[in-house]
């Protein structure tokens, strides 16, 4: 326990890459080991974010259709659904980022130790694992960065409600954006549909790599 939480102050507190893998190497984990982890826990956030997403839908769909006595009440779960969906969104991109860094100093590696090898059948091999984990990658990579990219646009829509409904909490108010929810039910059922593509993907690319 004492030992990762220095690891982990290593990276914190040094904010160096270098230094980090070196010290995960003298534990016997290897930068294709901390993409796995990684992407394990950019799929985590996902499936989080998921969760958030959906909880905020709910939560609009049900002050639709309530009377105005608990407005109040559902207005501030609402918001919070809301800060806690853009949290999540943030947490998404952040393990997208680290999956991003790790995964290009891996294959930078990789490519230079291919200069190493003095058998050349087996440089040959390794060279081709190399554009197979790439091209997996890339996969992997492409359909995180799409799922992502939908958020923003869920995030405003949300965002919008939130705000129409802080300064206008009556029937007429919930009246008004009624017209807007089918377009965000759409919005954030295709998020959750692109969420669950990246984190098929992410259990296809973690098995490869096992």
């Amino acid at each position: 326990m004492r030992l990762l939480a220095a690891v982990t102050a290593v990276l914190l507190l040094t904010g160096c890459q270098t230094a980090y893998y070196s010290t995960m190497e003298k534990l016997g984990i290897e930068k294709r080991d901390i993409l796995v982890d990684r992407v394990d826990e950019a799929k985590d956030s996902q499936g989080e974010a998921q969760e958030e997403f959906r909880s905020a839908l709910e939560r609009l769909d049900t002050m639709l259709n309530i009377d105005g006595g608990e407005l109040e009440e559902q207005y501030n779960a609402l918001n919070d659904d809301y800060e806690a969906s853009k949290s999540a969104a943030e947490r998404v991109r952040e393990r997208i980022d680290a999956v991003d860094n790790v995964a290009q100093d891996l294959f930078d590696e990789w490519s230079e130790e291919l200069e190493q090898y003095s058998n050349d059948s087996m440089r040959r091999q390794s060279e081709r694992q190399l554009r197979e984990t790439e091209r997996r990658y890339a996969d992997l990579i492409r359909t995180m960065e799409r799922a992502a990219s939908k958020m923003d646009p869920v995030l405003a829509k949300l965002q919008d409600n939130v705000l129409y409904l802080k300064h206008n909490l009556n029937a007429q108010a919930i009246s008004a954006i009624r017209g807007e929810f089918d377009n965000l039910q759409v919005d954030i059922r295709d998020l959750i549909k692109e969420m669950e593509a990246a984190i098929a993907e992410s259990d296809k690319f973690i098995a490869s790599m096992n």
